[in-house]
């Protein structure tokens, strides 16, 4: 089936003030000196679309996007928007950190069209805030909060769960705190201790304890039910939504659809072939500005390599999949492809399987990542 032109673009800014303990992304800190060799390096990068891309939804991740200063984001956004032009009904989220966020980067961010912020709180209490390494605190949060109001953003508010040493209560305490902010849309993320991250290194040395399996799930669960309970949508794994505030750019990495991408680390899928710049900003900034590729990783899926993904994707989704929209979209049938597993997990009860739509049940949503390496 040919291939839509891509709708979506990421732009991933490196910068932060300290890398956090448990963080595996690609981000710098402390090398202010990197921040114009960036901007030049995405121009040239960015350059390489040959004619401006119009898109539907535009992200900025990182690292920490207002990190730059109100010039550097003006000149960022400014960039972005030559190469893509928003669309009429388009969504354009920035992601942000509470102890750096100003009215003025704000004023930059509206002027330019930003109508959403992704606020990376994750908790609301000192302690916990401390142990996870943040640099900012609660009092930060809701300032960030009232200055993102000023500008009319839509605000998405992120949270960890299962820190060192947390209790129900306390994660409780902070889906409240959370929903006394009223945002529009809440993620939720499990601790997770990635290889080669600092926390990786102190959970093997018996420095750190991962939380209990057993009360790691009754945190999901109590996420689950507090947000459900307060009129959010729990529409993906680990996100829910007011109604109408769903991420539109993140359901099209779901829903398997294309999307652009510039920046160190930052992956684009285009016309079937999923490319990975190099994560390392100083590479990246080396081989942008001496003129060839960022490109570390090139894969061309397969028509298989497709579906199985699209399955997955679509399988995060609380909705699930439906047969016949699989079925025309990936030029597969789902049974054909995994009819042996599907029926195997609906006997276990991690799936449901009406006939016509597959989806997650609550056992499966609690153990959900065991299930994707069969499906692939």
């Amino acid at each position: 089936m040919p291939f839509s032109p891509p709708r979506a673009a990421y732009l991933h800014i490196p910068f932060c003030v300290h890398r956090c303990g448990y963080c595996n992304f690609s981000v710098v800190a402390g090398r202010d000196d990197l921040v114009e060799p960036l901007l030049e390096a995405l121009a040239v990068e960015l350059s390489w679309l040959d004619e401006p891309r119009e898109v539907d939804t535009l992200y900025f991740g990182g690292g920490t996007p207002t990190y730059l200063t109100p010039d550097q984001l003006d000149r960022l956004c400014k960039l972005v928007l030559q190469w893509h032009p928003l669309a009429a009904d388009y969504e354009w989220t920035v992601e942000a950190n509470p102890a750096d966020l100003d009215r003025e980067k704000l004023r930059v961010l509206q002027s330019h069209g930003v109508n959403r912020l992704s606020l990376g709180a994750q908790s609301f209490h000192s302690l916990k805030l401390e142990r996870l390494e943040r640099d900012h605190s609660a009092a930060d949060i809701r300032q960030a909060v009232d200055l993102s109001r000023e500008a009319e953003m839509s605000i998405s508010v992120d949270l960890i769960f299962a820190a060192p040493d947390e209790s129900l209560n306390e994660w409780q305490a902070d889906l409240q705190q959370a929903l006394q902010l009223a945002p529009e849309h809440v993620s939720t993320y499990g601790l997770t201790y990635e290889r080669g991250t600092a926390f990786w290194g102190r959970l093997t040395r018996g420095e750190l304890v991962a939380l209990d399996e057993e009360l790691e799930r009754d945190m999901y669960l109590a996420a689950i039910e507090c947000l459900s309970q307060n009129g959010f949508e729990h529409y993906e794994i680990s996100n829910f939504a007011r109604p109408g505030q769903r991420s539109r750019h993140n359901q099209v990495y779901w829903s398997g659809q294309g999307y652009f991408a510039a920046g160190p680390g930052a992956a684009r899928y285009v016309d079937g072939v999923r490319e990975t710049n190099h994560r390392s900003t100083t590479s990246y900034l080396k081989r942008v500005l001496a003129g060839e590729s960022a490109v570390a990783e090139r894969e061309c899926l397969t028509s298989e390599q497709r579906a199985r993904e699209f399955l997955i994707f679509g399988l995060r989704r609380l909705e699930g999949i439906e047969r016949s929209s699989f079925l025309a979209q990936t030029g597969v049938a789902v049974d054909a492809l995994v009819g042996k597993e599907i029926s195997r997990f609906v006997g276990q009860g991690m799936l449901a399987d009406d006939g016509q739509n597959i989806r997650l049940t609550r056992t499966g949503l609690l153990v959900s990542d065991s299930l994707w390496p069969e499906l692939l």
